[in-house]
């Protein structure tokens, strides 16, 4: 007997495993998943649907909107920001002129003082002093301070500051009949009151 006889006798002798019942049930129960695997659909390779022309344009002007929506609002939280900081400059420039002409003010009663007082209004010295109080009157004026009216006007307690009564009939009840001490206001602020006299 040769080599490739006694080969195909041992392949004969090899014991073919039995089918078992458990056997025959997990063959046919992995043949069922494998069908139900194919009857599935797959997701992955599903190709995912291309947007109209409308749906695209939808969201192109829900976008812009949006956009314009947010534009409108910094355009108006800029518009506040800027007047409240203009505002804010002006009020710390007025406060500022108010308490610088309020401290000079006592310069230009003694300008006035001095210019009342000279009994020579031809010397060069009165002449230069009265240049220096129109000079000094006109920079106020420029700045936006002004004197308050005061002599025969109606005493108002908002820009006067009454120091004397007197009883005269010759003028009309509460009318200021003099001046001690001028005032001054900027804008609608009274930097300083008028000192006055009022008639009773």
């Amino acid at each position: 007997m040769n080599k490739e006889e006694i080969l195909e006798k041992d392949k004969d002798k090899e014991v073919q495993p039995e089918e078992t019942p458990d056997t025959k049930d997990k063959a046919a129960e992995a043949e069922e998943i494998s069908e139900e695997k194919d009857d599935q659909p797959n997701e992955q390779e599903e190709e995912p649907k291309e947007e109209t022309l409308e749906q695209k344009l939808e969201k192109a002007e829900a976008l812009a909107k949006e956009n314009y929506d947010k534009w409108l609002r910094q355009l108006a939280e800029f518009e506040n920001f800027r007047k409240r900081t203009n505002s804010e400059k002006t009020g710390m420039y007025n406060n500022g002129v108010r308490d610088t002409v309020e401290k000079i003010l006592p310069v230009l009663d003694n300008f006035e003082r001095a210019v009342n007082m000279s009994e020579d209004k031809e010397s060069s010295t009165y002449k230069g002093i009265e240049m220096i109080l129109k000079q000094f009157k006109e920079v106020l004026q420029a700045i936006g301070v002004e004197e308050i009216p005061a002599e025969g006007e109606p005493f108002d307690p908002n820009i006067h500051a009454a120091v004397m009564h007197i009883d005269d009939e010759s003028c009309d009840d509460n009318v200021i009949v003099e001046v001690f001490q001028k005032g001054y206001r900027h804008g609608d602020k009274v930097i300083r009151p008028s000192m006055v006299k009022v008639a009773n």
